[in-house]
C-alpha cells in the first residue's frame, strides 16, 4: 500500500538522506541570502499588472458591443483572476513575501479574491497539506474528502460516483476549496465549540461578498447591459476554477506522486521531510508564460520543498533540485501538462472501481506504491530511479513473453 519506510523505498542510507538534506538546506540559504529589490519589484509589478488587467477587462466587457469584445474582455478577466489566485494570493499566503515587511503584501493581512477565507485555507493547506504531505488519513488534500486516490482508503460503493464528483469539483473548485478549509479546521481543531459557528459565519460572509461583487454589483453598474457583464463574470470564474483545478491536480495526483502511511511521521527529521516532498509531488513542463499563469506551481516539487521561498525563483531552484535528484538517483517526476492530467484522470477513474477489478498489486500500482514492491526484485546498483527503471524493464519483458 502506501510507503511506510521512506529510506527503504528511496534506496538511500541514513547518511545519504542527511547529506541530501544538507544540500537542500544550502539551496534554501543561498536563495534567502540573495532576496532583494529585484524580487520585491517582481511581486509589486505582478500585483499592479493583475489589478490593471482586471480593471481593463471589466471596462472592455461593459463598454464594447461586439462579440469579440466580450470574448477578449472575459478571457482577460479570467486570466487576471487566475493570476490573483495562484501567483499572488496563494503565494503571498504562504509567506513568500513576508521578508519584505510590507503590511499590504503579507501572509497575515492578505485576503484573496475568491470564496475561501485566507485564514481557514492557511490551516488546511499550509499546515495539514504542506507539513503532512500525502500522509494517508492526515493530509486532507489527498482526495479532498470526496475522492479515493490511494488503495489505502477502502473502496466503498459511493466511490463509483468519483468521476462525476471530480467533474463537479472542477467546475466549483473555488467553492470546494472554501468548504475544504472550514471543514478541515472543524474536524481537526474545533470540535463542538462556539468557534465552529463562528468559522462557518465567517465563510458565509466571504462567499456572500464574492457573489455580490461579481453577480450583483458589477452587473448593476452595467445598467441595461447587466446580462452581458453577468455572463462574463460567470464565465471568467468558471475558467479560473477549471484552470486552478487542473494545475493543482497535475501537481499532486499523477503517477510518481507517492503516498505515505502515518508511520513516516514518527521522529521524522528535516532531511526525511525533504525526501518525502520530492517523492510526493510532481511537476509539469512550462515556459515562462505558462509558469506565470499557473502561479509557478508547475514547479510543485520545488514549492513543496520550499513553500516560503518566492515563486519567481522556482525556475532557478528547479535546476539545482534536479541536479540533486540526479546525483542521488532519485526520480524527478515531471511531464507535459496534458500527460500529467491524463495520468491523474486515469487514477481517479481507476480507483472508482472495487480493488478486485484492478490488475496491478496494491504495492506496485502506478498510483500507489510502497517499499514492498522491491521485495522480490534482485538487488542492483543505484538508487530508486534505477530500481524503478529495472522494474519497468522486467514488466515489459513479461508482457512481451
Amino acid at each position: 500500500m502506501a510507503i511506510a519506510d521512506i529510506a527503504a523505498y528511496a534506496h538511500l542510507s541514513e547518511q545519504d538522506i542527511n547529506d541530501l538534506g544538507d544540500e537542500l538546506d544550502e539551496i534554501r540559504r543561498d536563495i534567502e541570502k540573495s532576496l532583494g529589490a529585484r524580487d520585491a519589484a517582481y511581486i509589486r509589478h505582478t500585483i499592479l499588472f493583475q489589478r490593471t488587467l482586471d480593471l481593463v477587462a471589466r471596462l472592455v466587457i461593459a463598454v464594447s458591443r461586439s462579440r469579440k469584445g466580450w470574448l477578449s474582455g472575459t478571457a482577460a478577466l479570467a486570466f487576471a483572476k487566475s493570476v490573483e489566485n495562484m501567483e499572488i494570493g496563494h503565494n503571498v499566503s504562504h509567506g513568500q513575501w513576508d521578508w519584505m515587511n510590507d503590511p499590504e503584501i503579507h501572509s497575515t493581512t492578505w485576503e484573496w479574491d475568491m470564496m475561501a477565507v485566507s485564514a481557514q485555507w492557511k490551516y488546511s493547506h499550509n499546515y495539514r497539506h504542506h507539513v503532512l504531505t500525502n500522509v494517508v488519513g492526515v493530509d486532507d488534500d489527498l482526495g479532498f474528502g470526496i475522492m479515493r486516490l490511494t488503495r489505502d482508503e477502502p473502496w466503498q460503493p459511493v466511490h463509483l460516483l468519483q468521476p462525476v464528483r471530480n467533474m463537479l469539483l472542477a467546475f466549483v473548485f473555488e467553492l470546494g476549496i472554501a468548504l475544504h478549509g472550514v471543514h478541515s479546521a472543524r474536524d481537526r481543531v474545533l470540535p463542538d465549540t462556539g468557534r465552529v459557528a463562528e468559522e462557518r459565519s465567517t465563510l458565509v460572509r466571504k462567499i456572500a461578498r464574492q457573489a455580490a461583487k461579481d453577480y450583483v454589483f458589477f452587473p448593476a453598474l452595467s445598467g441595461r447591459r447587466w446580462r452581458r457583464t453577468l455572463t462574463a463574470n460567470v464565465t471568467a470564474n468558471l475558467a479560473r476554477n477549471l484552470w486552478a483545478y487542473v494545475v493543482i491536480f497535475c501537481g499532486h495526483f499523477p503517477d510518481g506522486a507517492e503516498k505515505f502511511t502515518a508511520d513516516v511521521l514518527a521522529e521524522e527529521t528535516r532531511a526525511q521531510w525533504y525526501l518525502r516532498q520530492i517523492l510526493g509531488a510532481a511537476n509539469f513542463r512550462a515556459g515562462p508564460l505558462l509558469a506565470f499563469a499557473s502561479g509557478n506551481l508547475c514547479y510543485q516539487i520545488e514549492h513543496h520543498l520550499f513553500p516560503e521561498l518566492p515563486s519567481n525563483r522556482y525556475a532557478e531552484i528547479a535546476a539545482r533540485v534536479k541536479d540533486v535528484c540526479d546525483r542521488y538517483d532519485l526520480p524527478y517526476t515531471t511531464g507535459s501538462l496534458v500527460r500529467q492530467y491524463l495520468l491523474t484522470l486515469r487514477t481517479i477513474h481507476k480507483l472508482a472501481l472495487p480493488d478486485r477489478l484492478l490488475t496491478a498489486t496494491c504495492d506496485d500500482a502506478p498510483e500507489t506504491a510502497s517499499e514492498r514492491k522491491f521485495n522480490d526484485a534482485r538487488p542492483g546498483l543505484g538508487g530508486l530511479r534505477s530500481a524503478l527503471a529495472r522494474g519497468a524493464s522486467v514488466r515489459r519483458r513479461r508482457q512481451a513473453a
